[in-house]
């Protein structure tokens, strides 16, 4: 499975739009990691724990986005999108969505 943002795959034709595909990871942050990073907050530094929550979280989400993707029949999706946001009761979810057009490559 190609996956690119950039709007087409170069030296290959796009033959069939198979549609817009989504791929969602909703992930709840634990206590441990927030005492750490309220830590790196007051001394300074990265936070390793929430970085590693980010990249685990990007990496499902465009997996999950790859497997419908080819359940639609395409072998490629372009133009793709990741969004994070924070949700619940004092911002304790992470939500990252990855939203791309599956397409079947000539």
């Amino acid at each position: 499975m190609i996956l690119t943002t950039t709007p087409s795959v170069e030296g290959r034709t796009i033959a069939e739009y198979k549609g817009v595909v989504f791929g969602e990871v909703i992930s709840g942050v634990n206590f441990l990691r927030d005492f750490a990073a309220s830590i790196r907050n007051i001394v300074g530094g990265r936070s390793g724990s929430y970085e590693q929550e980010l990249i685990d979280a990007r990496s499902k989400a465009m997996e999950e986005m790859s497997l419908r993707a080819q359940a639609m029949g395409a072998d490629a999706v372009v133009g793709i999108d990741v969004d994070y946001e924070v949700l619940g009761e004092n911002n304790g979810m992470l939500m990252v969505t990855a939203s791309g057009t599956a397409v079947k490559l000539a």
